[in-house]
């Protein structure tokens, strides 16, 4: 377990508490996991928020996409749209970093081609004109070519969950479903790139993270899903921001910067290398 500091950017301070874990893989009885990591941390009140990806690879929501063959409208994405548009207008409009724009320009073709058939088929034709994170998919800290499904039902997921902590613990406790993707603010307004059921928080598509980075509004993690309906959006973001900066990349923020890591090729990662790392799926968010 590690503690962050609190966040002192709300009235209600907040503390979180980063619970280390084996990797999760495909087959884990994520509840049983979840109450028996948390049993003897929590206390009434507490926000029991556990990573959306981490869920999803559980309960095997995983496409192998060296076995998708692409299609001609995912090899134009990853062609034209990803090395074109990304790499010279979309990205540097964006104010993504000199690194990022450069793999933006050199985007694979083969691989890059099937990741977009994946997102054409799992997120849609408007979700794949993202540049990364379709629909809420996921590639980095997964083996070889395993990308991540983001969660159906993620609603019903989290109040499993709470109600296996509830029962176990006699706690009362919420449970937050959250994912890195970033949801970008401006007072009151909420917007986010991939489809969420948090109240008050728009899905934009692509244009949430062209317009969130070109007017520099703040980003926060986007909650997926949460049990609480008490809690207004700005307090279901602050919640996500602190489990996120506790909770720390893994092996690493993109995919990427973990093949770098191990020094690797992108689709070598393997299992064994991925449990070598710490990793914490779950972080208890307690407020003050």
């Amino acid at each position: 377990m590690r503690i962050h500091a609190y966040d002192h950017g709300t009235r209600r301070p907040l503390r979180a508490l980063a619970v280390k874990s084996r990797y999760w893989k495909p087959g884990i009885d994520v509840a049983d996991m979840i109450s028996e990591l948390v049993f003897d941390l929590i206390r009434d009140q507490d926000v029991v928020v556990v990573s959306e990806k981490a869920i999803a690879v559980a309960l095997g929501r995983l496409c192998d996409e060296s076995k998708i063959i692409p299609g001609c409208s995912a090899r134009l994405l990853a062609g034209f749209w990803m090395r074109r548009v990304w790499g010279y207008f979309l990205g540097p409009l964006s104010r993504m970093s000199r690194i990022n724009i450069e793999r933006l320009r050199n985007y694979p073709m083969c691989e890059g081609a099937s990741h977009k058939q994946a997102a054409i088929i799992y997120a849609g034709v408007t979700q794949a004109l993202r540049h990364g994170s379709e629909g809420g998919m996921d590639v980095s800290n997964l083996p070889y070519s395993y990308v991540c499904i983001p969660l159906v039902g993620a609603v019903k997921v989290a109040k499993h969950i709470k109600e296996t902590i509830v029962k176990r613990s006699g706690k009362d406790v919420e449970v937050m479903i959250v994912d890195s993707d970033k949801t970008y603010s401006f007072r009151n307004l909420h917007i986010t790139p991939r489809p969420n059921s948090v109240p008050g928080i728009r899905c934009v598509g692509v244009f949430a993270f062209i317009i969130g980075r070109l007017l520099k509004l703040k980003p926060r993690s986007t909650p997926v899903a949460f049990t609480s309906s008490k809690d207004r959006p700005d307090v279901a973001l602050q919640i996500a921001a602190v489990s996120n900066r506790a909770r720390g990349d893994g092996a690493g923020k993109t995919i990427w910067d973990i093949a770098e890591r191990f020094g690797v090729k992108v689709t070598d990662v393997s299992w064994e290398m991925l449990e070598s790392i710490p990793h914490y799926p779950v972080v208890i968010v307690r407020r003050r």
